[in-house]
């Protein structure tokens, strides 16, 4: 059985979580191939080459997969996926949007956001906001997975596997690529982040978010916020933690006047230690927290920021 992951990045950096990706890969097949699609992405092809249990990477350097389009890009997948018993890609925001057009044109159901593998054809997926977990059992031939990186250990290095230059057909031009606006920061990518300072409906505006900018600085953390806070317009929405934003898993995670509604709780609460400041004592965020402090969180955080120096 033969698997085929689609390599996460954006042509300049390969995302950490292939390699958790990988992990769920050789779970399910005995032989892992990564296709990378993007444009001058030769050195992300290297860089997947040396994830521990890929054997072949199929590398396609084009113009046309420089954005991930999905229309293009399922395309492509759809093309080079004949041989292959499984197509896994991260549930990351690219996953997302490509992948589900990828099991129609393959007219076979995608099984989304798996956290476990129990065997080559049985998955585990979390429902209701992550309070419940769903067995899958398929019956398909091949199968389309997206997968929740953040549950998977990951892969370690290896010597370089084979890259092999492949050709795509014609691109059907099915949509055209405009713009994008992206928050730019020096801090770590949320999903990557090893520390993660996330703040809520309690921080009151998006001024007083500067609080956790000065923390985040000095811990080297990525910064957060709850859907609350950012359909208040606090922050944008790409700082969004849990089921309806991005789900992470941090060695920590520091919620900041965050009540713990069940759908952040879906996006975090894997994080290895989950420290909560919340003056509400029966704040939910307390019931899954390693750490709590019943504080006003506009005296707890200068006080954090002053102790860290």
């Amino acid at each position: 059985m033969t698997t085929l992951l689609i390599a996460e990045h954006d042509n300049k950096i390969l995302n950490e979580a292939n390699k958790k990706a990988m992990d769920a890969a050789t779970k399910i097949g005995e032989e892992v191939h990564i296709l990378v699609a993007g444009k001058d992405c030769s050195a992300i092809a290297e860089e997947a080459s040396k994830i521990a249990g890929v054997s072949k990477v199929l590398l396609c350097d084009n113009p046309t997969y420089e954005k991930h389009m999905a229309e293009s890009y399922a395309d492509l997948v759809v093309e080079v996926s004949g041989d292959y018993n499984a197509i896994l890609t991260t549930a990351s925001t690219t996953g997302k949007n490509f992948m589900p057009r990828v099991a129609a044109l393959l007219d076979i159901p995608q099984i989304s956001e798996i956290i476990n593998v129990i065997d080559s054809s049985t998955f585990e997926r979390p429902i209701y906001a992550g309070n419940a977990i769903q067995t899958v059992k398929t019956i398909s031939d091949k199968k389309v997975i997206t997968v929740r990186a953040p549950s998977f250990q990951a892969a370690g290095d290896q010597d370089p596997a084979t890259v092999e230059n492949i050709q795509n057909s014609e691109d059907k031009n099915l949509s055209e690529y405009i713009s994008e606006e992206l928050t730019k920061s020096d801090r770590p990518e949320l999903t990557a982040a090893k520390i993660i300072i996330s703040g809520g409906r309690g921080m009151q505006n998006g001024e007083n978010f500067v609080l956790l900018e000065g923390v985040a600085d000095k811990l080297g953390a990525a910064l957060g916020a709850s859907r609350a806070a950012v359909d208040a317009g606090f922050v944008p929405n790409d700082y969004q933690v849990g089921q309806t934003g991005k789900v992470v898993a941090p060695e920590l995670y520091i919620a900041v006047g965050i009540s713990g509604a069940i759908q952040h709780l879906a996006g975090m609460k894997d994080s290895k230690v989950i420290v909560a400041i919340n003056k509400d004592e029966e704040a939910p965020i307390f019931q899954v927290a390693d750490y709590g402090l019943v504080a006003d969180l506009f005296k707890a955080i200068p006080d954090l920021n002053a102790a860290l120096g």
